[in-house]
C-alpha cells in the first residue's frame, strides 16, 4: 500500500502515460500502468508532471520592497542601487523577514521550491543577512531556501565589507559571492575575485559571483573567475551570474573565453526578464538587450540557469515569482525557438538549476524527494507557451497549493460553452 499515487502522466523527458508511486515522502516507482494500491491517487490526465521549479539567482532582502523610500523613475541600474542605498537606513529585520515570507508563499504557489538568494552584507547591522537566515529555518519544511553573501557595495571598495562577509558566512551563510566589475579598478575586481574564491576553497563553500553585469565588453572577470576556479581546485563549485558583458564581446575574444569556463566547469546563470530590461540603456539603435550567450555555453557543455532576479524591488518593477514566465522571455530573448531549445529552456528553470544549487534528492527517480508540480500542460513547451497553471504542487508527497484549471466560459453561437483555450490546436 503506496500513500500516493499519481496515474496518467506525463515527463519532460518524453514519457507518456507513467504513474508515480510516493511512499514515505520519497519516490518509489515510476512506471506506466503500477500496479499497487494507495491511500490517495492523483488522475494527472496526461498532463506535465515536472520536478519542481528552481530560481537558481534571487534578491530576497529586497523583494517586495517597491516604491521604498519611493519608486525608481528611470528604472535604470543605477538608480535601483541608489535606492537600495537609501533604503537600507530605514530596513528592520522584521519588516525584511516579512516581505521575504511573503514573496515564499508566492514562490509555493507558483511550483517554486528552492531558491538561491543573494543577501547584501555591506551593513555592519548585517539586518538582512539575520532576518533571511530565519526566514530559510521557518520555510525549511516546504522550500529550499540558499543564501550567497552578496557584498552589494564591493568587497574591496566598501569599508569593512571583507569582515562582513566573513561573519555573515559565520552565521550560516551558504555561499560566498561578490561584483567584481562594481570595484573601483578592474585590478581590484580581479583581486576580490581572488580574495572571494580563497575563502570559498578554504571553507569548502561554493560561489556565485555577480560577474561583468555590463555592457562594457572589456569588462573580463569572468575569465579570472575560470583561472582562480582551476588554480584552487573549486571546478563544479563556481558560477558566474549574469554575465551580460559577453553579449557584447568580439566573436574571436569569446570563442577563447567559453572553453576556458568549460574547463573550469564553471555554471552560468541568466536574468532575462532583468538583462533585457537594465542593460543597453546606453544605447539608441540598434539596442542591445544584454543577455548573455545562453545557447553557446550550453552548446560548451556548461550548466546554464534562468534566475528571475528582482520581483517588485528597487530595480524591478514587476514579476510574480512565476518561473515560466522567466522561461519565456529567455526563449524569445536568445531566440531558442527550435524544439531542442525550447525544451533546454525548461530546463534552465528545473533540473539545471538544482545542479547548479547541489539540490540533494531532486528529480523524478526511485528514491528522489516527491517533489513535484502537475501543470495545466502535456509538455515543456507548451507549459511555456502558456505559463501552464499550477493545478497541484507537492512537497514530499504531500499537496501544499492546488490552483483550479484555466478554462473559459464562451456564449457563441453554434459553439461549445467551455472551452480548453490552452490546448493545443495540433
Amino acid at each position: 500500500m503506496l500513500d500516493l499515487i499519481i496515474r496518467g502522466a506525463n515527463l519532460p523527458d518524453g514519457r507518456q502515460n507513467i504513474d508515480i508511486g510516493i511512499q514515505g515522502g520519497k519516490i518509489a516507482s515510476v512506471e506506466p500502468a503500477l500496479k499497487a494500491s494507495a491511500g490517495q491517487e492523483i488522475d494527472a490526465k496526461g498532463r506535465l508532471v515536472t520536478p519542481p521549479f528552481v530560481d537558481a539567482h534571487f534578491h530576497m532582502d529586497a523583494t517586495l520592497s517597491l516604491g521604498l523610500p519611493r519608486l525608481n523613475q528611470t528604472g535604470t541600474l543605477l538608480e535601483g542601487i541608489a535606492l537600495w542605498g537609501e533604503l537600507k537606513p530605514l530596513l528592520t529585520q522584521e519588516a525584511i523577514a516579512e516581505r521575504a515570507l511573503a514573496y515564499c508563499d508566492w514562490a509555493v504557489a507558483k511550483g517554486l521550491l528552492a531558491i538561491r538568494s543573494h543577501v547584501d552584507i555591506c551593513d555592519p547591522r548585517l539586518l538582512a543577512v539575520d532576518a533571511l537566515l530565519e526566514v530559510k529555518k521557518k520555510v525549511k519544511p516546504y522550500l529550499d531556501l540558499q543564501l550567497v553573501a552578496f557584498p552589494q557595495d564591493g568587497v574591496l571598495r566598501s569599508p569593512g565589507a571583507m569582515e562582513l562577509l566573513k561573519e555573515a558566512l559565520k552565521r550560516g551563510v551558504d555561499v560566498v559571492g561578490g561584483i567584481p566589475h562594481f570595484e573601483r579598478t578592474m585590478a581590484d575586481g580581479a583581486a576580490s575575485v581572488r580574495a572571494l574564491c580563497e575563502i570559498a576553497a578554504d571553507r569548502g563553500l561554493l560561489v556565485d559571483m555577480h560577474c561583468d553585469e555590463t555592457d562594457d565588453p572589456m569588462s573580463r572577470h569572468v575569465e579570472t573567475l575560470a583561472y582562480e576556479t582551476q588554480r584552487l581546485g573549486l571546478q563544479g563549485r563556481v558560477t558566474g551570474s549574469h554575465l551580460t558583458s559577453m553579449h557584447s564581446m568580439d566573436n574571436y575574444y569569446v570563442s577563447k573565453l567559453i572553453p576556458l569556463m568549460a574547463e573550469a566547469k564553471l555554471s552560468a546563470i541568466a536574468n532575462p526578464l532583468i538583462n533585457i530590461t537594465i542593460q543597453g540603456r546606453h544605447d539608441t539603435y540598434p539596442k542591445r538587450r544584454g543577455m548573455t550567450r545562453v545557447p553557446e555555453l550550453m552548446a560548451a557543455g556548461l550548466t546554464v540557469a534562468f534566475g528571475h532576479d528582482c520581483v517588485m524591488d528597487p530595480w524591478y518593477g514587476m514579476g510574480s515569482g512565476d518561473m515560466l514566465e522567466v522561461a519565456h522571455m529567455g526563449l524569445h530573448v536568445a531566440q531558442m525557438t527550435g524544439q531542442d531549445a525550447m525544451r533546454n529552456c525548461f530546463a534552465a528553470v528545473t533540473v539545471n538549476p538544482a545542479r547548479i544549487l547541489q539540490l540533494d534528492g531532486y528529480g523524478i527517480a526511485l528514491g528522489k524527494n516527491a517533489d513535484l508540480v502537475i501543470l495545466q500542460a502535456a509538455d515543456p513547451v507548451e507549459a511555456i507557451r502558456v505559463r501552464a497553471t499550477r493545478l497541484a504542487v507537492l512537497r514530499r508527497g504531500k499537496v501544499i497549493a492546488e490552483t483550479p484549471a484555466q478554462t473559459a466560459r464562451l456564449s457563441l453561437p453554434g459553439r461549445p460553452e467551455t472551452a480548453d483555450f490552452l490546448k493545443k490546436s495540433i
